[in-house]
This record gives C-alpha cells, sequence and structure tokens, in this order.
C-alpha cells in the first residue's frame, strides 16, 4: 500500500514537472497566428466601369486600375484586396473605415478633396456626351429637349449641372452605373448619356458602330487616389510608390496593356 502511494505522488511530481517544461518552451515561440497575418489594403471600386474596374466573362475583377492597384500595393508590401461599393457611398465607405482607399475612375474635385486626400493626377480623362452613332445629335445644343443619361453622384453629373445646355434639356435620368445607362440608350429610353471618356471609348470598340462622342466635350478632368483625411502616412507611403512605377517603366506597362500607349501622368 505504502509503495503504491508513492508512486502516485512520484507520478503527479512528474507530472507537473513535464507540463512546466512545455509552459516555458512554448514562451520561445513565435505566435503563429501573427506571423502569417499579411498587411491588407482594402480598395473601394465601382466593378461596372471599365476599363477602369470591371468583371470580365469569368466574373474576375480586372481592369487598368486593378492592375494599377495591385503593383502599387505589391511595392508597399500590402496585399490589394478590392472591394466593389456603391459608387453614391464612396466616401462614407473610406471615412468609415470599410475601406482604405477609393480608387477606379476617381476624378479629382474641389468638393471631393473637402472629403478626402488625394494623390497627384495620374490620369487625363474628360466628360462627354455619347449617342447612338446613326442619332441626329450632333453638337451640345441638340441635347435640348432630349433626354439625358448618367451615372448617379458622379463627375458626369458635376460637368453637365455646370454647362448651360442643362436647363435645356428636357430631363436627366441617373443610374446605379454607366452599363445601365448605356443600356437604355441603346433601347431608346435616352437620347444621349454623360460619361468619362475612357469608358465611352471601351465600350466604342467593345460594340463597333454602336455609339458615337460629339466633339464638344463637358469637361476635362484627372483621376486620383483617395486617401481617408488624417492618414497622411498611407498618402505619403502610396506616392511614393506610384512614383517609383513611373520611374521603372510598370506604370507605362500596364497602360499600354489597357490603352494601348503611356497614358499615365508624370
Amino acid at each position: 500500500m505504502l509503495c503504491l502511494v508513492f508512486g502516485i505522488i512520484l507520478s503527479v511530481f512528474a507530472g507537473c514537472s513535464s507540463s512546466n517544461s512545455n509552459s516555458s518552451a512554448n514562451t520561445d515561440q513565435p505566435d503563429a497566428s501573427a506571423s502569417s497575418e499579411s498587411k491588407q489594403l482594402t480598395i473601394g471600386i465601382d466593378d461596372k466601369f471599365a476599363p477602369m474596374g470591371f468583371r470580365d466573362e469569368k466574373n474576375e475583377i480586372v481592369g487598368f486600375d486593378i492592375d494599377y492597384a495591385r503593383a502599387a500595393a505589391e511595392q508597399m508590401g500590402y496585399e490589394a484586396v478590392f472591394q466593389p461599393i456603391d459608387w453614391k457611398t464612396k466616401e462614407s465607405e473610406l471615412n468609415s473605415g470599410r475601406i482604405d482607399l477609393i480608387w477606379n475612375g476617381y476624378t479629382i474635385t474641389d468638393e471631393r478633396k473637402e472629403k478626402v486626400l488625394f494623390t497627384k493626377p495620374y490620369l487625363k480623362n474628360s466628360q462627354v456626351v455619347v449617342t447612338l452613332a446613326d442619332s441626329e445629335i450632333a453638337k451640345l445644343a441638340d441635347l435640348a429637349g432630349k433626354v439625358v443619361g448618367l451615372q448617379s453622384l458622379s463627375s458626369a453629373a458635376d460637368a453637365l449641372d455646370a454647362n448651360e445646355i442643362k436647363s435645356q434639356i428636357k430631363s436627366v435620368t441617373e443610374y446605379a452605373d454607366n452599363v445601365m445607362a448605356l443600356s437604355d440608350l441603346k433601347i431608346g429610353r435616352t437620347d444621349a448619356v454623360v460619361i468619362d471618356e475612357v469608358v465611352a471609348r471601351y465600350y466604342m470598340s467593345k460594340e463597333e458602330g454602336t455609339f458615337k462622342i460629339l466633339d464638344e466635350s463637358l469637361a476635362p478632368e484627372e483621376y486620383g487616389i483617395g486617401v481617408k483625411k488624417g492618414n497622411e502616412a498611407l498618402l505619403n507611403e502610396l506616392q511614393a510608390a506610384l512614383d517609383k512605377m513611373n520611374e521603372d517603366g510598370t506604370a507605362a506597362k500596364i497602360s499600354e496593356k489597357w490603352f494601348g500607349e503611356d497614358k499615365v501622368l508624370k
């Protein structure tokens, strides 16, 4: 009986010794979950804004801005994560922290500068008027009495508002995205669409003979990347990456892939 008691005591001490030894060894090991954590940049996009950011036939998000953002994130040591958002709420999404950047043909305007920080402009654009190829509309003045479509809360709306022709238009129909606006134009629900030139030319290349662009543009503009106000550190880090991509030819290569030429501003 005495031997049995001594055996139990020895086994208890052995178990404690083993447990303490393992605990001590574990404190010297790195936290596996922390070491596997990667830095991510969540980028808010309009996934129907070809050729800047859109879904291809495989439903994968592609485009100039997608490649451009992914290359910049890699340069910064981040993984780019693309988050489709309602474009009408883009600044709210940024300021709430649900996204880190607005990056998808985001036009720099004085009004938006009050809400977000901007990188330097990286691409020139303009707001143009698109009609069907066989339309009798040939100049801005011909929009008088017509129904015009555009994307809601976009710079297209600002450009039209700033032009005197706005007061002569019969009505303006707003859409969630440009794809819907162009679809309604094709079936005759609208007479014209105000849209980004880069977007218009992309769809003209895909549907040859369907659309035409009026010679008179509404407003020249430039694209930039939006960063939350107060986050100058991220803005500076991002701008340094973009500058590096201009220097080493990465930006030019991406532009040539999507536009057939180097359109990136230096």
